[in-house]
């Protein structure tokens, strides 16, 4: 949520600010101790990236591109500006572009000196569908071409699309997994059978079951707890059929990532401090 910390974090990890407390080890260096060092290992794209305006696109990466003089700037910006696709758009002065060239500009930025972190604090924030896609993919791709990326967003359908491990942030680190074992931790799983009709009979049999650890049935669906969802479900499917159950559809019930977040932020609301 607004206010967690999730920027502040970013910055801390990025070397920008030191810590009240703790230590943190980015790409093998502590950020409090060596930030210039740890800045030729990472790259930044803030929340809000700031750009000479009056300056072009190609003439703006030429600058930062001079904070790493072990670079080929002229082969790192054109690879990058080609990457983004405002290759064509190198001479345009940046005050022309849209937010969503400009956060693609950014991204570029970020990564000139191939760094082995890449810090992305809101990326897709204010853009419109279609450009946030078009950025969610650039990010993708990134990430499949093995760069580790540290990614802070509200978007909690970006999250899941977009990364192996998420952290949930309130205050302090709630919960850190895949998407999955959140999930899993957080909710039984279900299987829901959708039927032509439900009689009482077809119930308790399955209630019955003794895989079944319990079964609810709602109109012309029952929701099925099993021991393993897995294992148990085509024996679940034999014994409705046997039954004179005549079955539709049946498939896992599925918890949104949103649905995860509001349950573990509520409990840690509650617990005492």
């Amino acid at each position: 949520p607004n206010g967690a910390g999730k920027t502040t974090t970013i910055r801390m990890l990025a070397g920008i600010i030191g810590p009240s407390s703790g230590t943190a080890i980015v790409a093998g260096i502590h950020p409090d101790r060596e930030p210039e060092r740890l800045h030729e290992a990472i790259g930044l794209l803030p929340e809000t990236p700031g750009f000479y305006e009056r300056l072009s696109a190609k003439r703006n990466l030429q600058y930062f591109a001079g904070f790493y003089p072990s670079i080929d700037s002229q082969t790192q910006i054109e690879k990058y500006l080609r990457l983004i696709g405002l290759w064509e758009r190198q001479s345009d002065r940046v005050a022309s572009f849209s937010k969503g060239m400009k956060q693609r500009l950014a991204l570029a930025r970020a990564l000139l000196h191939e760094p082995k972190v890449l810090f992305l604090d809101e990326p897709t924030a204010g853009l419109d569908p279609e450009v946030a896609s078009e950025l969610r993919k650039l990010i993708s791709n990134l990430s499949q071409a093995g760069r580790t990326i540290f990614l802070s967003t509200h978007n909690l359908a970006e999250a899941e699309q977009l990364c192996d491990r998420i952290a949930v942030v309130h205050t302090r680190l709630v919960a850190l997994d895949t998407a999955d074992n959140l999930r899993r931790r957080q909710f039984q799983r279900s299987i829901i059978v959708r039927l032509e009709s439900v009689s009482d009979e077809l119930l308790e049999t399955v209630k019955q079951l003794a895989f079944v650890l319990d079964a609810e049935r709602q109109k012309e669906r029952i929701t099925v707890r099993l021991e393993d969802s897995d294992r148990d479900r085509p024996e679940l499917v034999s014994r409705i059929v046997e039954a004179s159950g005549r079955i539709l559809e049946i498939f896992e019930e599925q918890h949104s990532l949103e649905e995860v977040y509001l349950r573990l932020v509520r409990d840690e609301e509650a617990s005492p401090s």
